[in-house]
């Protein structure tokens, strides 16, 4: 089953591990064996972690000769950030219908 690119990266952000792994990378890259150190899970797990962030396409893993660098790709975070961001407006009207209203009942009060 294909995800639409904003489902896998909502479905990648969901783990806390992989948003972890994610803040790790945000410092820069590194490999994926001092990515797994902090960890208590089996290298296959971790593995399968970078899988899922690399077909959400929020980390490339490169190769330079036995190094394999991971690193962190953000667009498909601002993604989410665009879709976020009308529900933030939305509650910003109804925080500042509230405001208003608030003010209303204190005015009335005195």
């Amino acid at each position: 089953m294909s995800l639409d690119p904003l489902s896998a990266t909502l479905s990648a952000l969901a783990d806390p591990t992989r948003r972890a792994i994610l803040a790790r990378l945000a410092l820069g890259e590194t490999s994926v064996k001092e990515l797994a150190e902090p960890f208590d899970m089996s290298p296959p797990a971790i593995s399968k972690h970078l899988k899922v962030l690399q077909r959400a396409g929020l980390i490339t893993q490169g190769r330079q000769a036995q190094w394999r660098p991971c690193k962190l790709e953000a667009a498909p975070m601002k993604e989410v950030a665009n879709y976020l961001e009308q529900y933030r407006q939305l509650w910003e009207r109804r925080f500042d219908q509230l405001d208003s209203y608030l003010k209303t009942l204190q005015i009335q009060e005195k």
